[in-house]
């Protein structure tokens, strides 16, 4: 019987290595010099970031007058734009997190490049409300600390949460992430040939022994955190929904919005991950430990999500049909057959009829399809986001203050430094860190493989 299983399952590295195979073919990326390939990746991604930091300080002194905002749209693309952010950073707690628990052994070769990716976009999401505050420099204002100012924070306002939501999802992002990297950063401290090197990589990996105790209570502590974090991945994004479902504005006053928002937010991160994983496997030689079974596996929960997503822009039509409120019925009509029509079914041949193609396993093994079909997924929810935001705005209730919106060239350079930044950063992850989890890896490096393998 266990033969039969494990002809039926597909190996999760793609060919036979040893341990010492694997933290070679994963560290020597990091001890040899960086190939000309990456060297050009981080100076465009460079060039990008230090265009927004300069266009970010040229707003903050002359202010959010720059942007393309008015009297109807006070939120639009930069708020998009956070939105945005904070869903494509959920994908990396939900690998890590859930598949951890769920114990999905394909999760190993991938959960430490989505951490990454997790870390660093919520760091690009924190950028715009610290920006539309108007005074960034008071931005410590909005958390609660003993103060002389006679003031406190209203708790009751989903802005204030999504402060909580946010850095407590990082914050516990965060952990997770380091602690998954102890067992590799004791690794490379063994493998290292400098003094200095040696010494710094010693206190980052906190004494790593690699004991039998060691590893007990660092798997315990991995549980603990995924339990820690799994409704982070709910919460974060609930709370974010709730900026506009507490509101009395047609087409963001629905009770979909906290389930319709998870699970477009799993929906566009798998999409980023599958963009970047499929540029890393072949940048970084890591052909063998992120396999077409990867790739597969994420193309259906891909699927999935996208099917979900399609559910809930029904559901939205349905209920303002149902609802018979006339002012509902307008903006989604407004939305599909509006000024903004182009916007919404792009929208929806993105995110609802493009992923149907992987229902074909042609096209989940055809790395090229999938990652076309990634960046078009990526396109789609960012549209949504858009769509939602600036549609239900541009038509108020009084006819007299409805305007169109369109972005200011500074607003548009902000977005651009954000995937500056959001790529520089990545790109000194895979430099500088293990971007594949070796000691995670070697536990499933001959599944399926052995006759003697049995659940």
């Amino acid at each position: 019987m266990s033969e039969v299983v494990s002809k039926l399952r597909k190996p999760l590295v793609s060919k036979d290595r040893t341990y010492t195979e694997v933290s070679d073919d994963v560290l020597s990326v990091i001890e040899k010099p960086p190939g000309n390939l990456w060297k050009i990746c981080i100076s465009i991604s460079a060039s990008l970031l230090l265009m927004g930091i300069i266009v970010v300080g040229y707003q903050v002194s002359t202010g959010i007058g720059t942007w393309g905002l008015n009297k109807t749209i006070g939120w639009s693309w930069d708020i998009t734009n956070f939105v945005f952010w904070v869903g494509i950073g959920h994908a990396g707690t939900l690998i890590s997190a859930i598949l951890l628990l769920f114990r999905q052994k394909w999760r190993t070769s991938i959960n430490r490049a989505a951490e990454a990716m997790t870390i660093i976009a919520v760091m690009c999401a924190g950028i715009y409300p610290i920006i539309h505050m108007g005074r960034p420099w008071l931005a410590h204002w909005v958390f609660p600390y003993p103060n002389t100012r006679s003031l406190w924070l209203n708790f009751r306002s989903p802005l204030l949460w999504d402060v909580f939501a946010i850095s407590t999802y990082f914050s516990v992002s965060a952990v997770f992430w380091y602690i998954g990297l102890i067992p590799d950063l004791a690794n490379m401290r063994d493998r290292a040939k400098t003094p200095l090197k040696k010494r710094i990589l010693t206190i980052v990996s906190l004494g790593w022994s690699g004991s039998h105790r060691t590893w007990h209570r660092y798997e315990m502590l991995c549980l603990i955190l995924a339990g820690l974090a799994t409704p982070l991945v709910v919460s974060v994004h609930t709370i974010v929904s709730m900026d506009f479902a507490t509101s009395i504005i047609p087409g963001w006053h629905a009770t979909i919005f906290p389930p319709y928002f998870v699970a477009g937010a799993v929906f566009s991160g798998f999409a980023m991950v599958l963009t970047l994983l499929i540029i890393l496997r072949k940048v970084m030689n890591f052909e063998h430990y992120i396999t077409p079974s990867h790739i597969e596996a994420m193309c259906k929960v891909l699927l999935c999500t996208g099917m979900l997503v399609g559910l809930a822009y029904g559901t939205e039509f349905f209920i303002a049909w149902y609802s018979g409120n006339q002012y509902e019925r307008f903006v989604f009509l407004n939305r599909a057959f509006g000024p903004y029509a182009w916007a919404y079914w792009t929208m929806v041949v993105c995110n609802v009829f493009i992923p149907q193609l992987f229902w074909l396993k042609s096209v989940r093994n055809n790395l090229v399809i999938v990652f076309i079909i990634s960046i078009f997924v990526n396109i789609g929810m960012w549209f949504e986001r858009f769509v939602i935001i600036t549609t239900s705005l541009h038509r108020d209730f009084l006819p007299s203050s409805w305007a169109m919106f369109s972005p200011t060239w500074v607003e548009i350079c902000t977005f651009i430094g954000s995937f500056g930044l959001f790529f520089t950063l990545f790109f000194l992850f895979v430099r500088f860190l293990p971007a594949i989890a070796i000691s995670e890896v070697k536990t499933v490096l001959n599944y399926a493989k052995h006759k003697d393998h049995h659940e």
